[in-house]
């Protein structure tokens, strides 16, 4: 069964035990923290939420996703947001890489 934002069960257990940190910034996510910044949120990489591989879905803090939005990857690592973080095409985690090298697309049925 999927959860509320479409992602299946076996793809969420995948990605919580992958991404044990935003993978846009870095920072560690800490259970019980009243801190949005450490707080994990489920991320669409590429904006499409039909897109549920582990390829397209990853855990971001909140602070990261909240930036993002809708925004595409490329136009929103060019933003003040990623500037003033240090976030670059080249300190993002791996997961974002690949899906920058090579976008996830939706698979035909």
């Amino acid at each position: 069964m999927a959860n509320r934002w479409g992602i299946p069960k076996e793809i969420e257990e995948i990605v919580r035990e992958r991404d044990t940190s935003c993978v846009y910034c870095g920072i560690e996510f800490k259970t019980g923290e009243d801190s949005r910044k450490r707080k994990p949120s489920w991320e669409h990489i590429i904006n499409d939420i039909r897109i549920n591989g582990i390829d397209n879905i990853a855990l971001c803090c909140m602070s990261c996703n909240a930036s993002k939005g809708s925004k595409l990857l490329e136009d929103w690592l060019k933003s003040d947001y990623c500037k003033k973080n240090n976030i670059t095409v080249d300190s993002v985690d791996e997961v974002v890489k690949m899906a920058i090298k090579k976008p996830p697309r939706l698979k035909n049925n």
